[in-house]
């Protein structure tokens, strides 16, 4: 049932954020790349006993392409026994000035599978949705929601998991 809500959580509100992107196509978020480091807190168990939720750090990074509403990011998860690399890629809405709403997807590969991370112990399909902010000139505040399918061993159980950073846009 927790899958069920959180599945339908994230399809509206991924939603309601494209909506936003189109009928905000005039408005100018951030379009530079940067990279940042931040936490990564995970919210979930994959109810085996020996994958607790994580609390670590997180690196993250986005090449915004240029005249495209895409950008590819990074992000490496780190915390638990092992850590946690993905590439993504996202659609990005800006929402205001120097402010973002990104949606998108990709992998995780984790450095040892079965080892814990913020974002479970094994590799999988990631969906993130996130906002990011130019907060003064060349600091980028970011957070985002991190959705690994499947991503425990033994278990068939989701993972989640929130970061939050501060980046350098260059």
């Amino acid at each position: 049932m927790k899958l069920r809500t959180l599945t339908t959580s994230f399809l509206v509100v991924a939603s309601i954020v494209l909506s936003a992107g189109i009928a905000a196509a005039q408005t100018a978020g951030t379009n530079g790349s940067y990279i940042g480091a931040g936490v990564a807190a995970g919210a979930t168990s994959g109810g085996q006993g020996n994958d607790d939720a994580q609390f670590g750090g997180n690196v993250q990074g986005r090449y915004a392409i240029p005249n495209a509403p895409v950008s590819l990011r990074g992000s490496v998860l780190f915390g638990g026994d092992t850590t946690a690399f993905m590439p993504i890629l996202t659609y990005d809405a800006a929402i205001t000035k120097n402010t973002n709403v990104y949606v998108g997807g990709g992998y995780s590969f984790l450095a040892d599978e079965g080892r814990n991370t913020p974002l479970g112990n094994r590799n999988a399909p990631v969906v993130t949705l996130g906002l990011e902010s130019e907060v003064s000139k060349n600091v980028i505040a970011y957070g985002d929601a991190k959705w690994g399918i499947d991503a425990y061993r033994n278990s068939d159980a989701d993972a989640v998991s929130f970061q939050a950073g501060l980046g350098y846009r260059f």
